[in-house]
């Protein structure tokens, strides 16, 4: 996880959290979370990305649409970033 961008962290994150995650629908997530709109160019070849790295698969939904789901590999990469995260933000409590 740690040569992954924040967005394509931020992507992870949301595909990880959505039920049906699928372009828009991450679109969408991301653009509230950065209030401001994110663009098809910026958007898809980040979640190929993620592809080639192993951390999401891609699938086709209809003859339209793809979606995306995180690989066992993607779980546990952020949840080693949740862990390693933990332990400096945590450390006052």
């Amino acid at each position: 996880m740690y040569d992954l961008t924040g967005f394509q962290r931020d992507l992870l994150y949301v595909i990880a959290g959505l039920e049906e995650p699928h372009g828009l629908a991450i679109k969408d997530e991301l653009e509230d979370y950065y209030e401001k709109e994110i663009h098809h160019g910026r958007l898809y070849p980040n979640l190929d990305t993620l592809v080639e790295k192993g951390l999401v698969e891609k699938s086709q939904r209809d003859r339209r649409t793809n979606e995306y789901t995180t690989t066992r590999r993607g779980t546990r990469e952020i949840e080693a970033r949740v862990e390693w995260e933990a332990e400096y933000i945590d450390h006052g409590e």
